[in-house]
């Protein structure tokens, strides 16, 4: 089987620091390469991996703000398809651009949903669903127009995640400094509790951080510790008493959260999107709809056993789990002959 594996450029394929869709695109093609699959990964320049590496943008977009984004995009999404015919196979991450090619080729190509950033898109997937395969995150991130092959969890490198048996005293914002993110809201809540907040992403939203994050951040109670790169993540997570996801929208999944179960650190997320696909509430941390039901659920966190964190993460969300059922869906694909 020949895999052509179309990861976005927005950064390094696997990202230094932040990159969720650059990550699993990563994850996916390492897997499959020990698997003996013949995969070649479409990727910026720079990228890392063991597979055959073809691209035709040197650097991430997102590090280069004199290229033309658009411009970069074209170049890459064509650099793939003019090549379809030497492949058994595409998997697509970069979002409904490419399904405007697809009946161009006659190569099947798979589309991980990651998530849909506007109802605008919609109507591109809706037209291309028929002669494509789609596959969701997230059982709570199907829309009901469309049909799906099937649904696939993401799953992370657990071998670059620490076991932390013991936490130390702090709660900790892993994730994009946004409003949705909800880092407002964790900064309340280790208030409420009385605890150190450690915030660790990148700024999305500099009003946001600035008028809603810098002001608290007094280097003590609470602490801006910079966009991490993956040896500061794992510190940062192990050590954790929890992981504060306090998302205001319905997160298609939220890597974040695995990585943290997978440290051993139970997570305190709203009940909203995936999160109850990802979290087993009293398990490996607590499913909250309100700021004072998670203050409770602080109170209980003492609870929770972090070795059954860690076991939920590497049985459910590892990217070896991952690629076999990313192959399941590949030789569905194959077999279906469409």
């Amino acid at each position: 089987m020949r895999v052509a594996i179309l990861a976005p450029i927005a950064w390094r394929t696997p990202p230094v620091r932040y990159g969720p869709w650059e990550l699993v695109a990563s994850n996916i093609t390492e897997m499959l390469v020990e698997r003996g699959i013949d995969v070649t990964l479409f990727a910026t320049g720079d990228s890392i991996t063991k597979a055959t590496l073809s691209s035709c943008v040197d650097h991430p977009y997102a590090e280069d703000p004199t290229v033309d984004v658009k411009v970069n995009e074209c170049l890459h999404i064509s650099h793939l398809f003019e090549r379809a015919g030497e492949f058994d196979i595409i998997h697509n991450h970069y979002d409904f651009l490419p399904l405007t090619y697809s009946r161009l080729v006659r190569t099947p190509m798979v589309t991980t949903i990651h998530g849909f950033s506007s109802p605008l898109i919609l109507p591109v997937y809706q037209k291309y669903n028929a002669g494509n395969h789609y596959v969701s995150i997230s059982n709570a991130n199907r829309h009901p127009s469309l049909k799906y092959t099937a649904t696939v969890y993401n799953g992370i490198n657990t071998g670059e995640f620490t076991f932390s048996e013991k936490s130390h005293d702090y709660f900790l914002f892993l994730g994009r400094i946004h409003p949705e993110k909800g880092t407002h809201e964790a900064i309340e809540l280790a208030r409420r509790c009385g605890r150190k907040l450690i915030i660790a992403g990148l700024i999305q939203d500099t009003e946001y951080y600035n008028t809603q994050v810098l002001p608290f951040i007094d280097n003590d109670t609470v602490v801006y510790a910079g966009n991490c790169d993956a040896l500061q993540r794992d510190l940062l997570l192990g050590g954790a008493l929890a992981l504060i996801h306090l998302v205001s929208f319905d997160e298609p999944f939220g890597l974040s959260v695995v990585e943290a179960m997978c440290c051993g650190t139970p997570v305190i997320a709203s009940n909203r999107g995936a999160m109850p696909e990802l979290i087993i509430p009293g398990k490996t941390g607590f499913l909250v709809k309100t700021m004072e039901e998670a203050e409770q659920a602080a109170a209980q966190l003492h609870h929770i056993k972090r070795l059954e964190c860690r076991h939920w993460a590497l049985t459910r969300f590892s990217r070896e789990r991952m690629a076999d059922e990313y192959l399941k869906v590949y030789h569905q694909v194959l077999s279906s002959g469409s």
